[in-house]
């Protein structure tokens, strides 16, 4: 995709979070699920690294190699004419500038980026440490001339036995990441809890991203909630899966 194009992609992805309360972008994973999405009606796109994964006969969490994905959401985002973002996991052992220069080369105008480290161990990133990454891929995007949205996730309500015990630390990570320059904070694994998301959602002043199932769950909700921006994570593809299942079952031997 030509510099140009991108850039204006990305300029448009930055003005769809300002225009939507919340902007809802389905979690594709290849070119026919990207090509449905649009075709839906949806302005903007991303791809997620389990669908992706899941796809590709690959493990998530880090399962593929950053080249391996590059490869892959190359031909989705040529596919569609609306923004793709996408979800490259903790980064795959790259530096900052090295993860927006091979994104944005496959017209990617946004990431999300978390901080459990996979390809080493599985170990949480520092709050200071994640902040600094964050801070990378906005330094970078900058000397790039392309206006990339990062996603900052945390996994720390994901991984903690009571989410409300490591609210004050996660509001921490969250606010670190905004001074770092992050577009939106994605904390995880709270999607059922308005209290907690009516925390964090009133502690930072950039839009905060939540988890959604197509199905189970109620846009309005969130609206009301005050949550600007709603991907579905693994979710939909799990949704169809079971779907699929239910049409194919009668047919079944």
């Amino acid at each position: 995709m030509d510099f140009r194009t991108t850039v204006e992609r990305a300029q448009r992805l930055k003005q769809l979070h300002a225009e939507y309360q919340p902007l809802v972008l389905p979690t594709v994973w290849d070119v026919w699920s990207a090509r449905a999405a649009a075709g839906a009606g949806f302005p903007a796109l991303t791809v997620g690294s389990h669908p992706l994964a899941e796809s590709q006969g690959a493990e998530d969490h880090e399962g593929q190699t950053f080249e391996e994905v590059l490869a892959a959401v190359r031909p989705i985002i040529a596919a569609v004419d609306v923004p793709v973002s996408v979800d490259l996991e903790a980064g795959y052992g790259q530096e900052p500038a090295d993860l927006i220069t091979g994104l944005t080369e496959v017209g990617g105008v946004g990431l999300n980026i978390e901080d459990t480290v996979h390809s080493d161990g599985g170990r949480v990133r520092g709050t200071k440490e994640h902040a600094n990454y964050i801070a990378g891929l906005r330094a970078a995007a900058d000397d790039a001339g392309i206006p990339v949205w990062i996603n900052g996730r945390t996994d720390l309500f994901l991984h903690a036995e009571e989410a409300s015990g490591v609210l004050d630390e996660a509001i921490e990570r969250l606010r670190a990441m905004e001074r770092a320059g992050a577009d939106s904070v994605y904390p995880v694994a709270i999607q059922d809890n308005d209290d907690l998301l009516a925390a964090v959602i009133g502690a930072v002043g950039i839009p905060v991203n939540s988890t959604a199932h197509p199905v189970k769950h109620d846009l309005e909700r969130f609206r009301r909630l005050g949550v600007g921006r709603i991907t579905y994570g693994p979710l939909l593809q799990l949704a169809m899966t079971d779907a699929m299942k239910d049409m194919l079952g009668p047919w079944a031997p």
